[in-house]
């Protein structure tokens, strides 16, 4: 049997990445797909209890390296209890984001050295995805869009990094565009500032032909 494909999914807050991850589910179950949705932090039992520290909005400040261990350990968990046997077993996996958003998040935007969160990924023995799709929106667009999701769904304990400034945000979306110029193979990006179906219309043709070849 041949392995499952790694699949994850990235964008600033607010980008509409959890909920086109949604709609492309119900689209993939209507055709039969066979796989696993997760998501980090969490996914496992300890790393949901890690996703707890990691983006309570009023828990206790915390150093930029301090932050990164905790989504590594949350990480290595998740690769050892969840995605890695998935992927064995001959299972797609698609995740709500990954390393890449370390990479962006705590490496671009906190100031951790990049090289420094590269070479702890080379010692954890980090997967690396077989394709990345990244969401795309305004910076100011994406922080009104969460905001206005958080107040709705009383999420507030989620929203850490909302609160964060434009210029953080901006850091972060440059941070995934620099990536994807580093490994262009593995990038796609959707732009989610117009119609929604129309983006998830290339999120669907983006995943779906993958999986099939």
């Amino acid at each position: 049997m041949p392995p499952g494909k790694f699949v994850t999914f990235e964008g600033i807050e607010g980008a509409g990445k959890t909920t086109h991850l949604d709609h492309l589910c119900r689209y993939l179950d209507e055709r039969g797909f066979h796989y696993l949705l997760t998501r980090e932090p969490g996914g496992t039992a300890f790393g949901e209890e890690i996703r707890v520290v990691l983006l309570h909005p009023s828990g206790a400040p915390r150093h930029p390296m301090g932050e990164l261990l905790l989504y590594l350990a949350d990480r290595v968990q998740h690769l050892d209890q969840v995605i890695r046997p998935a992927l064995a077993q001959g299972i797609h996996v698609l995740c709500d984001r990954y390393h890449d958003a370390t990479r962006a998040y705590q490496g671009f935007a906190r100031g951790v050295a990049p090289e420094l969160i590269d070479r702890l990924a080379s010692l954890l023995e980090i997967l690396t995805p077989d394709l990345t799709v990244v969401f795309e929106v305004d910076v100011m667009l994406g922080l009104q869009r969460a905001r206005k999701r958080n107040r709705r769904d009383g999420q507030e304990m989620q929203g850490r990094f909302e609160k964060e400034d434009p210029e953080f945000h901006g850091k972060v979306l440059e941070g995934y565009r620099a990536l994807a110029r580093q490994e262009p193979g593995r990038f796609r990006f959707v732009d989610t500032h117009g119609d929604f179906q129309e983006a998830q219309n290339r999120v669907r043709s983006i995943v779906e032909s993958f999986l099939r070849n």
